[in-house]
C-alpha cells in the first residue's frame, strides 16, 4: 500500500515550481538593480553570490562590468590590432590555447572553435600590451577563455584587463612569491575548522601545491561543466580576492573522510587531493566559503599565513613551476 505524502513533503514538480518562481522573482530584481539609478551594485553583489548566481550568460554580460567597477566608455572601446610574432609572450599562449580544446562547449564546429582561439590569444596580448608591469603565466588563458565564452571579445577585453590589475595581480608578478603567500592562507583556515584534518595534511607533508590550479585559474582548468565554472566566477567577482583560496579550503573540508582514509602519505594524499571531484554541492560549498570568511577574515589569519611564508615544506616554488608546466594537460576527474 502506498504511503500519502506528508503534509509538509513536497514533489518534484513542486520544487521546480518553486525553483522557477525564485528564478523569475531574481531576474526581475537583478532587473530592477541595474535600472537603478546609481546602479545597486551591493543588490548586484548578494545577487551573484546567492542560490544560482547570475542565471544566465545575458545577465553576466551586464552584471561582471558592475561588479568590477569597468566604466561603460572602457566597455564600448574597440581592442586594437597586436602584431603577434613581436610579443615575447606570443609563442607560450599559442601553444597553451592550442591545448584549450576542451574547455570549448562540445560539439562547437572546428571553424567557429578556432575563431574563438584566435580571439583568446588576441585578448591577451591586447592586456599584456597595455599592462607590461604584468606577466603572463600558465593556467591565465583558463580564466580568459571563460570571460570569452560569456561575453565576447570586445566586453571580455575590457574585464579581463580590469581583473589582471586587480584580483589577478598577485598572479602575474615575475616571480611566485606572491601567489605562494596567497596560497598559505590554506592551511591556517582548514586548522580553524578542522584541526584533525590539519594535522593529518602537515603530517603528511603535502603542502598546497595540489591547490595552485585552483587557484590560478579560478578553478576554470579543473572543472569540466561550464555551468559551475561561471557559477564560481559570479561568485569570486562579487566578493574579496581572497575568496579563492577559503572555496579552495571548504573543498577540503569538505572531503574530510576521503582525506583522513588516505594512507599518511605525501604522494598519496597529493594524488587524492588533486583529483578534484566533479559532482560537489557547489551552492552548500559557495555558502560555506562565505560564512568562512566572515568567521575568519584574512586579517585575522594574514600573520600565520606570513610565518608560512619560509616554510618550504608547505610549498616549494620549484615545485609549484613545475606543477604549473605539467598540470596544465591533465583532464579533470569525469
Amino acid at each position: 500500500m502506498s504511503k500519502s505524502r506528508g503534509a509538509g513533503a513536497s514533489s518534484p514538480v513542486n520544487g521546480k515550481q518553486d525553483w522557477d518562481t525564485k528564478r523569475k522573482r531574481k531576474i526581475a530584481d537583478i532587473a530592477h538593480a541595474l535600472s537603478a539609478s546609481p546602479v545597486d551594485v551591493a543588490a548586484l553583489r548578494r545577487m551573484a553570490i546567492s542560490e544560482g548566481g547570475l542565471l544566465t550568460d545575458e545577465l553576466r554580460c551586464q552584471v561582471w562590468p558592475r561588479l568590477l567597477n569597468v566604466p561603460p566608455h572602457v566597455l564600448e572601446q574597440e581592442p586594437e590590432t597586436v602584431e603577434r610574432e613581436d610579443n615575447k609572450d606570443y609563442n607560450q599562449v599559442l601553444l597553451d590555447v592550442q591545448r584549450s580544446l576542451r574547455r570549448f562547449p562540445p560539439g562547437m564546429p572546428d571553424e567557429q572553435r578556432e575563431g574563438l582561439q584566435e580571439e583568446l590569444i588576441d585578448i591577451i596580448l591586447v592586456v599584456l600590451k597595455r599592462n607590461p608591469q604584468l606577466h603572463y603565466y600558465q593556467g591565465y588563458h583558463d580564466i580568459v577563455v571563460t570571460f570569452l565564452l560569456v561575453l565576447g571579445e570586445r566586453l571580455a577585453t575590457a574585464l579581463v584587463e580590469k581583473l589582471s590589475t586587480h584580483h589577478l595581480r598577485d598572479f602575474m608578478d615575475p616571480t611566485m612569491d606572491n601567489t605562494k603567500h596567497i596560497l598559505n592562507y590554506l592551511m591556517p583556515i582548514i586548522e580553524r575548522v578542522n584541526p584533525e584534518v590539519h594535522d593529518f595534511m602537515q603530517q603528511a607533508e603535502v603542502g598546497t601545491v595540489f591547490a595552485l590550479s585552483w587557484l590560478i585559474t579560478w578553478f576554470g582548468h579543473v572543472l569540466s561543466d561550464f555551468r559551475h565554472v561561471v557559477r564560481l566566477y559570479d561568485f569570486f567577482l562579487a566578493c574579496h580576492p581572497l575568496m579563492p583560496i577559503y572555496f579552495a579550503a571548504v573543498i577540503v573540508l569538505y572531503r574530510e573522510e576521503e582525506v583522513l582514509e588516505c594512507e599518511c602519505d605525501m604522494a598519496m594524499v597529493h594524488h587524492l587531493l588533486s583529483q578534484i571531484p566533479q559532482d560537489l554541492p557547489y551552492e552548500m560549498l559557495i555558502s560555506r566559503a562565505g560564512d568562512l570568511f566572515v568567521q575568519f577574515p584574512p586579517s585575522e589569519l594574514a600573520r600565520e599565513a606570513a610565518a608560512h611564508d619560509s616554510d618550504q615544506t608547505l610549498f616549494s616554488v620549484a615545485d609549484a613551476d613545475r606543477n604549473r608546466l605539467h598540470w596544465r594537460g591533465r583532464r579533470p576527474t569525469q
